[in-house]
Parts: C-alpha cells; sequence; structure tokens
C-alpha cells in the first residue's frame, strides 16, 4: 500500500512493566486471526486521552488498575497498518506499574491458551537482556525493545 492511499491514523497505546528483576512484561494473543506478541495495550477510543486509554486498556487486559509513571516513546517513523486498510498507525508507549500485587496469572510458556479464539491472551515476563526484537510481531514494538535495551544500558 502506498502512503498516498493511507488517509486515517489508527493511535495505539502501550504499557511497559517493568519488574525489579529487569524483566518486562510481554502479551501473547490471538488477535485478527494471528498470533502476535507485543506490549499491553491497545487502540485510543475518540475523546479519550492517551493515559487515560492506557489504565482503560489495563482494567481491560490485567483486570486491576496501573500508575502511569512516564512517557517513553511515540512512534517517529511512518507504519501503515497491518489489518486496517487506509491507516497509518501511530504507538504512545508508557512506562507503567501496578498499584497493587498482580493478580493475574503470568505464564512461563509462549501462548499459554488451549484454543486459538481471537481475544484469547496470555502474560510472561522476559529479560530485558535477552529480549530480541524477533521476540515481538510489529515493527514499532521492535523499536521499542531496542530502545529499552538502551535505555536500561542491557545491551
Amino acid at each position: 500500500m502506498e502512503k498516498t492511499s493511507i488517509n486515517k491514523f489508527n493511535i495505539r497505546v502501550y504499557g511497559l512493566v517493568v519488574n525489579d528483576k529487569q524483566q518486562v512484561l510481554l502479551s501473547d494473543e490471538y488477535q485478527l486471526d494471528m498470533k502476535m506478541t507485543k506490549f499491553p495495550g491497545g487502540g485510543l477510543n475518540f475523546g479519550e486521552g492517551t493515559i487515560d486509554c492506557i489504565k482503560r486498556e489495563a482494567i481491560e487486559e490485567f483486570g486491576q488498575p496501573v500508575e502511569v509513571v512516564e512517557h517513553f516513546y511515540t512512534t517517529d517513523f511512518f507504519q501503515k497498518g497491518h489489518s486496517v486498510f487506509g491507516m497509518q498507525i501511530i504507538s504512545i508507549y508508557y512506562f507503567i506499574k501496578f498499584i497493587d500485587e498482580i493478580k493475574f496469572k503470568i505464564s512461563d510458556k509462549l501462548f499459554d491458551f488451549s484454543d486459538m479464539v481471537n481475544g484469547n491472551q496470555s502474560f510472561r515476563w522476559i529479560n530485558i537482556k535477552d529480549l530480541k526484537t524477533q521476540d515481538v510481531t510489529f515493527p514499532i514494538d521492535k523499536k521499542v525493545v531496542q530502545l529499552l535495551k538502551i535505555r536500561l544500558n542491557l545491551f
């Protein structure tokens, strides 16, 4: 798809949860009839601020609230949408932390769900020093992996 055929934005907001072991939380999902590994978060609703979005997404995905610590990155290159024609993706990433202890399941294995049904999701920690760009699915997340390693001096 040419840039000239893109006429809308799709704004995505993601949370980077880093624990005291220098691990980051990843979300393994089956969405849009495909497996994907990404950072937790999702789409901005019209009329919603980006911080409100990541707080809403946290309740939807984790079932518990988060605190936004700081902005980390906003897409600074052109990225066409993978699943929606005519859309340019802009992703915004925040460092977030849980207000209470984690109450949802965190797995040790990839795609820890039995059926490939749209909407299935599991979470897992991965050591940031071991994290590779190929561990995540989407191009903007791949850049965030590189930036996260630089930020935390883990290259």
